[in-house]
């Protein structure tokens, strides 16, 4: 079985594959000072209380937008596994594709992995969307070439610089408004008006502009983790699917095996 590791900047996903279907996953904070020992006793026994046994890992495979993780994580798999991780974009788990932009070794792992897992599945030119820390738009064209994007704050990100930055606010819960009114009659309903539909016109708007800017047909692929909440209350998406992270560094290992 291959164990993966999504280390974003708020989570690191573990997820324990078993050829591309998911057996198991476990999250947990991210933190770069987490040891891999401190690592190891979380996640063996937890997997152990699934039914998995350290011998059962056969293969592990890191993507990390937190360079100081990785090597934490390398000595989780060396020293509790016995095996050598592949490293996402590096070596032998090189992307495979073309990055057509500026600086090819500035973009995110996640993103990266994101468009190896869409041109896969979904044909055409694509536009990718992934709800994290940061809300990032990816332009995917139909050979699978990388051609560029956008990085937003993340919804949760705006939140809290809203009320962190404000005396009197409150601090609320990221959901659709329960009026369709975009005029609050109190102070909750004004800012959750303001972060939800606020948002919308945000996506709405940079999605509009990139189909504009690639000239052809495009479908729209959201991940993360508040895709599903502005699936279900807008349009805007084609297609969700919250696992293509965890997807792409699936993929990048059979390829490296």
């Amino acid at each position: 079985m291959l164990l993966a590791a999504d280390v974003g900047n708020t989570n690191v996903v573990f997820a324990l594959f078993d050829g591309r279907t998911i057996k198991a996953r476990w999250r947990i904070a991210t933190d770069p000072r987490r040891t891999g020992d401190e690592y190891a006793v979380w996640l063996l026994q937890l997997a152990k209380l699934q039914g998995f046994d350290k011998s059962d890992i056969e293969q592990v495979i890191i993507g990390s937008v937190v360079p100081r993780a990785i090597h934490n994580l390398t000595v989780l798999s060396e020293k509790y596994l016995g095996i050598t991780p592949l490293v996402a974009g590096q070596g032998h788990a090189s992307w495979g594709f073309e990055l057509d932009i500026e600086q090819p070794s500035s973009l995110g792992a996640d993103r990266a992995l994101n468009t190896l897992a869409a041109h896969e599945k979904y044909e055409g030119d694509l536009i990718v969307i992934d709800f994290g820390t940061a809300t990032t738009f990816d332009a995917v064209d139909f050979t699978g070439a990388y051609k560029g994007g956008i990085i937003a704050p993340g919804i949760n990100l705006s939140l809290d610089a809203l009320v962190g930055n404000t005396a009197k606010l409150p601090r609320i819960a990221i959901e659709k408004p329960k009026s369709d009114s975009v005029i609050g009659r109190n102070t909750e309903d004004q800012m959750l008006i303001g972060v939800f539909w606020g948002y919308v016109s945000l996506i709405e708007g940079l999605i509009s502009r990139m189909k504009k800017e690639v000239g052809r047909p495009v479908r729209v692929v959201a991940t993360g983790g508040l895709a599903i909440l502005f699936d279900e209350h807008t349009d805007l998406f084609d297609v969700v699917d919250a696992d293509l992270t965890l997807e792409g560094l699936a993929l990048l290992a059979e390829r490296a095996a």
